[in-house]
C-alpha cells in the first residue's frame, strides 16, 4: 500500500479527494484540525506525520514556531512545497513515519490525523513509539482515527473518489464497517478505542482518547 500512497493517490489526485468531499466530510476536516490547532503553543516545533500536499500543515503552521511535514510521496511534497511557497515556518521531508531520522526529543509535538496510523499500511507500535521518541518532555502525540458514528459519511466521501476515478471501485462486498476495499487493491480501516489502548499499552504510555464533532477519535499522549 506504501506505493498507492506515494504514486496513485498522490498530488493533484490527492487534492482533489478533498475538494470533492461534501459538506459533512468538510466539518469533520475543519473540526479535526482544530482540535490539533488549540493544542499547540506559539512556541512549539512540530513534527506532522504523512502531511501529503500540507493541506493540515498550513493550519498548523499559523500558530507553532516551526512545522516540519513528512511524507513518502515526492510527488504530494512537491506539490505542497508549490502551494506553500518560502515560509520560514514550514518545512517538508521525504521519510518513513516508522523510520524517522530526527534525534530524540526534537520536538514539541507530534501530529499524525485523518486515520493516518490506518492508512501507512506500517507497524502501527513502529510509528508510535517513533513519535514518542522524537518528541520532547513537556510534550504531546496526537494521533487520530474516524469516528465509528461517521462511517456512513466515510463510505459515501469514499464512493464520490471512486466515481471519479481518484480510487478504485469501491468492493461492496468487501468492505465492511469501519473498512474500506476497493477493486484496485487499495484497503483502509480504523483504529477502535481499544486498539489505541492495547497500542499504547505495549508502548508502556496512557492515552487520553477523545470523540470530536462525531467524526474523530482522537488518541492524546503527554510525555
Amino acid at each position: 500500500m506504501v506505493s498507492y500512497y506515494a504514486t496513485t493517490l498522490a498530488g493533484e489526485r490527492l487534492r482533489r479527494c478533498y475538494e470533492l468531499a461534501p459538506p459533512r466530510v468538510q466539518r469533520y476536516l475543519r473540526e479535526e484540525a482544530r482540535f490539533v490547532c488549540e493544542r499547540l503553543d506559539r512556541s512549539d516545533a512540530v513534527l506532522e506525520l504523512g502531511c501529503g500536499y500540507g493541506r493540515v500543515m498550513w493550519q498548523l503552521a499559523e500558530s507553532p514556531r516551526f512545522v516540519v511535514g513528512i511524507d513518502i510521496s515526492l510527488t504530494s511534497l512537491a506539490l505542497a512545497r508549490a502551494l506553500t511557497g518560502v515560509r520560514p515556518s514550514c518545512h517538508l521531508a521525504a521519510a518513513d513515519a516508522a523510520r524517522l531520522a530526527f534525534r530524540p526529543a526534537s520536538f514539541d509535538a507530534v501530529v499524525c490525523v485523518q486515520n493516518g496510523i490506518c492508512a501507512f499500511h506500517g507497524d502501527q507500535a513502529a510509528v508510535l513509539g517513533e513519535a514518542l521518541r522524537v518528541v520532547r518532555t513537556p510534550g504531546r502525540v496526537l494521533v487520530s482515527t474516524y469516528s465509528d458514528d461517521f462511517w456512513p459519511d466515510r463510505l459515501d466521501w469514499f464512493r464520490r473518489q471512486a466515481a471519479e476515478g481518484l480510487v478504485g471501485a469501491i468492493d461492496e462486498r468487501a468492505t465492511r464497517r469501519g473498512t474500506i476495499v476497493c477493486r484496485d487493491g487499495f484497503s483502509v480501516g480504523t483504529m477502535a478505542a481499544d486498539g489505541f489502548r492495547a497500542l499504547c499499552s505495549r508502548l508502556g504510555v496512557i492515552p487520553r482518547l477523545a470523540e470530536v464533532d462525531g467524526s474523530s477519535l482522537f488518541c492524546e499522549i503527554t510525555v
